[in-house]
C-alpha cells in the first residue's frame, strides 16, 4: 500500500499522540509498505528527511514550541501543509490517508480526501474528542464540533486509541470505532525487576490541570517515611505552583523537576522507577503508562476510565480516589510492602504484551486494506 499520515505532531514534535503516530508509521513500513507524512515543521527541523524508512515532510507552522501547541498553530498546521500534502496525493497517489486527530488534522484529511478521491482513516485520541479533556476543549468543541461531525462521517474506518476514546466517539459522533490501542516496541523490555532502598517515583507528562501535578506532590508530602524521591518530567503552566508547593513541604531534596525530556531519556528514567504516579483527571491511553508496564513500573493511578486499559486495580497498579489522602495510603502500602510492589511491578510487565506494537500495526494494516479493497 502506499500510505499517506497526516497528524500536526511527530518526534521530536509534540507528546504521545506523535509518538505513537511515529511508532505505527514505521511499523507499516517495515511490512513493505510505502508511508509518507505531513507534520507540522520548526525551523530547526529538516522539511524533508526519511526516519526509519519513513518519508517525513515538514513545512514550516511556525509553531514556536516542540511540546504544545496553541489553537491558532494547529490552524497554522492546516494552511502551512495543505499545499504539500494536496501535491502528494495528486502525484503519488497513495491507497489511504491516515489521519491521528480529528482536530486538526482531520481537517487537512478531509480537504485532500474531496480534491484527490483518496480515502481516508481517522485515529482519535483523547484531546480531539468532546469530553476528552473537558477542561482544555470544552470551548474549543462548541465551535469545532459540527465540522468534526462532518469529517467522521466521511472517514472509511474510525479507529480509537482506548475503550474510553471509543465510548466518547460513539457518543459524540454516533460512529462504529474499533478500538486499536497504542503500542510500544516490547524489543528491549528488562528481563528482571531490580529493587532499591528507597521508592523511585516518576510522573510523566505536561504540567497542567488534566495532569493534576499539584495532588502528586501533595500526596508524596503526606508520607511518613523519608524513603521516597519523586522525579517530575514535562513542562507546562503549573510549573511554578508545583515548584511552591514542594517549597512550601519543605520537599525539596525529595523532588526532581527534569523539564521535557525526550523519548529515549524517558525510557531511561523509567528504567530506574519503581512506580508511575497518574493522578490525572482525564486520559485516553498515554503512551508513558504503557512504557511503565514494559520497564515493570507499576501504576498507582486515578480511578477513571481512560486508564482503564493500562491500570488493573491490584495486579499492574493501584486504582486510587481523587485525593492526596487516597493516593498516599497507595504509595505508604507500596512502600511498606516489599512483596506487593514486586509483584505490581511484574504484572505490569506481564499485561505489557497486550500493547505488542507488531500486533497493534498489524491490526492497523488490516483496518487500511479493508478500507481500499
Amino acid at each position: 500500500m502506499k500510505i499517506l499520515t497526516l497528524c500536526y505532531e511527530y518526534p521530536p514534535v509534540g507528546g504521545g499522540g506523535g509518538r505513537v503516530a511515529a511508532a505505527v508509521a514505521a511499523g507499516l513500513a517495515s511490512k513493505g509498505h510505502s508511508v509518507k507524512v505531513v507534520s507540522a515543521g520548526m525551523k530547526h527541523l529538516p522539511k524533508h528527511a526519511v526516519i526509519n524508512g519513513v518519508e517525513v515532510y515538514r513545512p514550516n507552522s511556525f509553531r514556536r514550541h516542540e511540546e504544545r501547541c496553541t489553537v491558532f498553530e494547529m490552524a497554522l498546521y492546516i494552511i502551512t501543509s495543505f499545499g504539500r500534502a494536496l501535491w502528494i496525493s495528486l502525484r503519488w497517489r497513495p491507497d489511504v490517508i491516515h489521519v491521528h486527530f480529528i482536530v486538526p488534522s482531520g481537517v487537512l484529511a478531509f480537504l485532500v480526501s474531496i480534491l484527490s478521491h483518496t480515502p481516508y482513516v481517522i485515529t482519535a485520541h483523547l484531546g480531539d474528542v468532546p469530553g476528552g479533556v473537558p477542561e482544555q476543549t470544552t470551548t474549543l468543541f462548541r465551535i469545532v464540533n459540527p465540522f468534526a461531525k462532518l469529517i467522521v462521517s466521511r472517514a472509511k474506518a474510525v479507529t480509537a486509541v482506548s475503550t474510553f476514546v471509543r465510548d466518547l466517539l460513539v457518543s459524540a459522533y454516533k460512529c462504529t470505532p474499533v478500538v486499536i490501542v497504542n503500542g510500544i516496541d516490547l524489543t528491549d523490555a528488562p528481563q528482571e525487576i531490580d529493587s532499591a532502598v528507597e521508592l523511585r517515583i516518576v510522573m510523566v507528562g505536561r504540567m497542567s490541570i488534566q495532569k493534576n501535578p499539584l495532588m502528586a506532590v501533595e500526596a508524596c508530602g503526606r508520607l511518613k517515611s523519608d524513603a521516597w524521591h519523586l522525579h517530575l518530567v514535562g513542562n507546562g503552566p503549573l510549573i511554578p505552583e508545583v515548584e511552591a508547593l514542594v517549597a512550601k513541604l519543605g520537599l525539596e531534596r525529595h523532588v526532581t523537576f527534569h523539564g521535557w525530556l525526550d523519548a529515549l531519556q524517558v525510557q531511561r528514567l523509567l528504567r530506574e522507577s519503581d512506580v508511575m504516579l497518574m493522578p490525572s483527571r482525564s486520559e485516553g491511553m498515554p503512551v508513558a503508562a504503557i512504557e511503565a508496564l514494559k520497564h515493570g513500573v507499576a501504576i498507582i493511578g486515578s480511578r477513571i476510565p481512560g486508564l482503564q486499559d493500562v491500570l488493573l486495580d491490584n495486579k499492574t497498579g493501584i486504582a486510587c480516589d481523587m485525593s492526596a489522602e487516597s493516593f498516599s495510603q497507595a504509595l505508604e502500602r507500596v512502600m511498606l510492602d516489599a512483596s506487593t510492589l514486586r509483584n505490581l511491578r511484574i504484572g505490569a510487565q506481564q499485561h505489557s504484551i497486550n500493547f505488542n506494537l507488531d500486533t497493534i500495526v498489524h491490526r492497523y494494516q488490516e483496518c487500511m486494506l479493508r478500507t481500499i479493497n
